[in-house]
């Protein structure tokens, strides 16, 4: 696959999933309203940190898995593919919960910067559903003779593209 086509299909799904709201979404969400714009971005930098963590893996991981089992990325495609689909579809399928939920606001104790980044890349780091997301989207454009400077480049702009999709959820709040 050609680096643009590649890039632009990687960018294109990012920009989407970094604008649904997620378990990152939420708890930088909940940084920002309860402690500030500052815990916010710190938050999200953590998150981008996490998102390091995926790509990293996936790209170094799939590299090998390309190269030695074509029959295994057939098969990480096949139950990615699905995945995101079966995601997507409970997603249209939800409804609204009808229970009124009442909000109060409370102190919140404060907390350091580096306690909230490292919040916000166990937030990302552990979501389960971020190895299969990242493998599935990876899957789609890597191949075995993709150089080492375009698989660094495709992971670097998705951080990029996550972390700007965050903060500028994070302006629009205020």
């Amino acid at each position: 696959m050609e680096f643009w086509h590649g890039f632009l299909i990687i960018t294109g799904i990012h920009i989407l999933a970094a604008m649904s709201p997620g378990p990152d979404f939420i708890y930088v969400s909940q940084q920002t309203l309860s402690r500030g714009r500052r815990a916010g971005i710190i938050c999200a930098l953590g998150v981008a940190l996490g998102l390091g963590v995926h790509i990293l893996y996936s790209v170094l991981g799939l590299a090998v898995v390309i190269a030695s089992a074509s029959w295994l990325l057939i098969l990480i495609k096949i139950v990615g593919g699905a995945y995101l689909i079966y995601l997507g579809y409970k997603g249209l399928k939800a409804k609204a919960n009808k229970e009124v939920t009442v909000i109060e606001k409370i102190e919140v104790k404060s907390e350091s910067g580096l306690k909230t980044l490292w919040k916000g890349f166990l937030c990302n780091v552990l979501n389960p559903k971020a190895p299969v997301y990242f493998v599935s989207v990876f899957t789609v454009v890597l191949s075995p003779s993709m150089p080492l400077w375009q698989l660094a480049v495709y992971g670097l702009f998705t951080i990029r593209v996550v972390c700007f999709c965050r903060l500028f959820a994070l302006h629009s709040a205020r």
